[in-house]
Parts: structure tokens; sequence; C-alpha cells
């Protein structure tokens, strides 16, 4: 299977919501799922609709109420329910600390590498007698992070600043950097950090599915010594402030994919990247991976 095969044409989008996005405005809103999935239950209700004629499926990363920790985000599930879904092209709304001078709160930037510096995360939903190993060379997909990019430069409010690429240093979290942590961070050259981008592109390129990230900039982290250190509600007024650009640029962003509808080398990751045999693969594996190794295996419910 190669891109130039793949039929995009029913594909969805998928939106997850970070920090102080816990829904799309605009999103005309046809039904609310609960998924049980082989990795347990997602986030949140999937919220299904239209966003700009775009088939659109939205999930609050941490749950509406905000109950969920970085680290237990059941980010299996919520990828795994997006795939399920139909989605194939994946946006992350989150809130980044700065580690540059130049990307300021309330800038956005959109990222094009990862550096991950994580402790307690299944990244993988391979193991239990399958082994699969996807490239993450190119983290992000080029097409839909320009395409972000693209739809963020025509909708930022004067005095901001979108920043195409840069490094996302993403932490175990949940509290915040020691200020030696931030400078070390800084010294490798990262443009900004969180908790969250890492797990959910890792598993969104095994799920094939194209992803890319809308980083909104809500503090300097704590290395800045002109600013005070990053302080939860200081991080908050400046995510309100940047969740009202978040509707332009998605608007924009959807009605540009709605009409390209772009293949990505993501979309068929899994191409090379299977190395146990199929035949090899306990059952209940076969059954849990089905809808990800069907294009390449066939159905086990076939086999």
């Amino acid at each position: 299977m190669n891109t130039q095969s793949l039929n995009l044409s029913n594909a969805r989008l998928g939106i997850i919501g970070g920090t102080g996005l816990y829904a799309i405005a605009g999103l005309e809103t046809e039904e609310e799922l609960a998924i049980e999935t082989p990795f347990g239950a997602p986030s949140d209700l999937l919220r299904i609709g239209r966003l700009q004629s775009m088939d659109t499926i939205f999930l609050a990363r941490h749950g509406k109420y905000h109950q969920l920790l970085p680290q237990d985000v059941p980010y299996r599930a919520n990828i795994w329910a997006m795939r399920s879904l139909g989605v194939r092209w994946l946006v992350s709304v989150s809130a980044v600390g700065s580690l540059r001078e130049n990307v300021k709160p309330r800038d956005i930037v959109i990222p094009n590498q990862f550096i991950d510096r994580t402790k307690q995360r299944r990244q993988t939903f391979f193991g239990e007698g399958c082994v699969a190993h996807v490239s993450l060379a190119d983290p992000f997909c080029i097409k839909l992070s320009e395409l972000l990019a693209d739809a963020g430069e025509t909708s930022m409010p004067h005095g901001r600043v979108l920043h195409r690429g840069g490094t996302y240093l993403c932490m175990e979290g949940p509290g915040f950097s020691t200020r030696a942590e931030s400078e070390l961070y800084r010294s490798w050259g990262c443009s900004v950090i969180g908790m969250t981008n890492h797990t959910e592109a890792s598993l969104a390129r095994e799920a094939e599915l194209a992803y890319a990230s809308l980083s909104m900039v809500t503090d300097f982290d704590c290395w800045h010594r002109d600013h005070d250190a990053v302080m939860a509600r200081t991080a908050m007024d400046n995510l309100q402030a940047n969740t009202a650009s978040t509707k332009a640029i998605l608007h924009k962003f959807t009605q540009r994919l709605c009409e390209e509808r772009p293949a990505s080398t993501a979309h068929t990751a899994l191409a090379n990247a299977l190395i146990t045999s199929k035949n090899n693969v306990p059952p209940k594996t076969r059954r849990k991976l089905d809808l990800l190794t069907t294009p390449y295996w066939g159905s086990c419910n076939q086999s």
C-alpha cells in the first residue's frame, strides 16, 4: 500500500484539546459517543460533528473537567478511538512553556521535532507477542503542519507571532521544571516545553494518523530571570487569550484540509514496520491490533 492508493475521501479530522480547550467553537455536534477500546476508555466522550463542512471528532485530552494528570491520560485509548472512527488527520491543541527569548507568551508554535523526557508512559500499541518499529525521524506530518501554519499566520491577532518549526521538549510532569532543567533544555536547542504531545505523536504514527500540533505559549517556563517562575494561574490567563485565536485558525485550517485532503507518509507508517510474522502473533494480540494491521495482514476475522 502506498500514499497514492489511499482513499481519503471519507476520512475525518480529529482534534484533541488540551488545557483550557474543552470544546471547539463552531463544531456542529451531531452525537457524542462513549467508546470502549482494547486499551480502556478514552479521556471523555468523543464529539462527532462538522466543522467548516469537514467531518470532525473532538476529544478533551484531560477530560471535560480537567481531571486527568498528563501521565494519567489514556493516550492509547484516545488514539485507538480516533482511528476506529475514521480519523486520518489529527491536530493537537496544547499549552506549552517557551524556552526561547523570541517565543513569547501568547505566541503559537507549530513544532517539527521532539525530545522525550517522560518516564511512565506506554508509547506503543505493540508488544504481547508482536513487534513493530515505526520511524519517528519526522514525528509531525510536514503537510499538515504547513496547512496549520498557513491558517495561523493569517489569523493571529496583532502583536502575536506564529513560529514555524521548533523542538518540543516533552517532560513527565505534573510539576513544572527546575531552573537547572529549564536551562538544560535551552542548551539542547528546544523551543517549547509541554507534557503530552510526544506520547500522542508516537501512538498516532503507529495508528497511521498524520499528526500536527498547535502549541499555545503560556509562559517562559522558569529560566527567564525577568519573568516570574511559571504559575498555573498565570499560564491559564495567557491560555484563555490564546484560545480566542484558536477558533479562527482551526476554521481556516479545516477549510483547506477539506479541499486538499492530503496524503501523508504517516498514513502508511506500518508498511515497513511490522517485524513479527502475523502467523507468530498470539490470537488475542492479533484481535487487539486488527484495526491497525488489517491493511497489511488482512482481518484476523477472515484469517
